[in-house]
């Protein structure tokens, strides 16, 4: 059985990433110019995303919890033809 991911094409995700963006570029720009408190801000920016994010997700926005409660863990399904290390012979004879 497939699992459905939707791989962070979420309304969170797309929210998140756009506004960590913007901070980023904002961040950069400040960095070319050597104003220390326009990178401040353009961090401040970016962890607001994160935060935003996170918010977005637990309002139900992102991808839902069954779909990644299994992320990670190995398929249980056995595959046709390969051995599962249960048809050794029990006996060695030599």
């Amino acid at each position: 059985m497939a699992r459905e991911n939707h791989h962070g094409n979420t309304p969170a995700a797309w929210t998140a990433v756009i506004i960590i963006i913007v901070g980023f570029c904002v961040g950069s720009a400040y960095t070319v110019m050597a104003q220390p408190w326009g990178v401040a801000a353009g961090g401040a920016v970016v962890a607001l995303g994160a935060v935003v994010g996170l918010v977005m997700r637990s309002m139900g926005l992102g991808q839902p919890v069954s779909s990644t409660a299994a992320v990670g863990k190995a398929p249980t399904a056995a595959v046709p033809g390969q051995s599962t290390g249960d048809d050794r012979e029990a006996s060695v004879t030599g």
